[in-house]
């Protein structure tokens, strides 16, 4: 871009995210090729920031209840010169999907704005702002889904104080996820669990995500199957979903290497080697909620190698 130029508008897609990977509750997440929100920022000369929603989920658009304009605000609090933002929000992510909505307008809002001040933050301060909108949201300043959203791939969150993202190595795996079509807070979904974990199932589940972050590293199918397993979460959750147990069963069966619940749920997701074993895992996942009468949205899609985007930019001469 010519150095005379400031882009003063941006267009970019946050993608979908999976929290927690079945084992890795709050440490580990993955971001989907899609599906994807679409937001636009431009930069104001006055101050403060604008939200307009293009979409039928009648999110609120006071910033300070706007889990995108609370994030937007907390990069404004540590940027040292006066700005403002008009926010265009055109979401596809479904919030309550357990597909890191919120995360997806958090994330995609500052990273969307920090181009605007010219890469001002660093992409692990861009995460610390979108978590803002994260505790908003859940009540909880989590980054399991806003790292993959901002990084792209798969994150581990080895700490929040002080943060240590890791970005790992992206498998060349396939994602089916379906989301009947009922709602499950996070916050809700948090406050079921139990607050004390036996020793014993600690120490399973520690090997599983040792396990499954050395399986990720070494693309090593055989060990990402057999790590994929939550003895501490997932039993609880999964009272929640209708299906789960029967959905996770049949998906093996149907050839996935493993899944689970797709963050706090409803929607259950499963990796698959190829695209054909994701699509016998999608036509087992439709069978079940047909019978049960259950309305779902169904995606067959990949791992984003990228988070967020940029889909175009506007320029003016300065």
């Amino acid at each position: 871009m010519n150095a005379k130029n400031r882009i003063s508008t941006v267009t970019v897609s946050a993608p979908a995210t999976i929290a927690n990977l079945v084992c890795g509750f709050d440490i580990l997440g993955m971001a989907l090729e899609e599906p994807r929100d679409f937001l636009q920022v431009s930069i104001t000369d006055s101050l403060g920031i604008q939200i307009t929603n293009q979409d039928d989920f009648d999110l609120p658009t006071d910033p300070v209840q706007n889990v995108a304009g609370v994030a937007l605000q907390a990069m404004l609090n540590a940027y040292p010169h006066p700005a403002g933002f008009n926010l265009v929000s055109h979401k596809q992510i479904k919030p309550g999907s357990g597909l890191g909505s919120s995360a997806a307008s958090a994330a995609g809002a500052v990273v969307a704005a920090n181009i605007l001040l010219d890469q001002y933050f660093s992409s692990e301060q861009l995460v610390q702002f979108a978590m803002a909108g994260e505790e908003l949201a859940s009540g909880v300043r989590h980054a399991d889904n806003v790292a993959p959203c901002v990084y792209g791939g798969i994150t581990l969150i080895r700490s929040l104080l002080p943060p240590d993202i890791i970005p790992l190595s992206v498998p060349e795996l396939f994602v089916t996820v379906i989301h009947p079509q009922i709602e499950i807070k996070t916050s809700d979904a948090r406050q079921i669990l139990r607050k004390n974990v036996l020793l014993k199932d600690a120490i399973i589940q520690w090997g599983n995500i040792a396990g499954l972050v050395t399986g990720f590293l070494k693309n090593d199918h055989a060990l990402i199957s057999r790590s994929m397993t939550d003895i501490i979460i997932e039993p609880v959750r999964s009272i929640l979903i209708p299906g789960f147990k029967e959905i996770k069963t049949s998906s093996i069966e149907a050839g996935a290497l493993g899944g689970g619940i797709a963050g706090s749920g409803p929607s259950i997701f499963m990796l698959s080697a190829d695209k054909k074993a994701a699509i016998d895992v999608q036509n087992s996942m439709k069978d079940i909620y047909h019978r049960l009468g259950i309305d779902y949205n169904v995606y067959v899609t990949t791992i984003s190698q990228h988070g967020v985007r940029i889909e175009n930019e506007s320029v003016y001469p300065i």
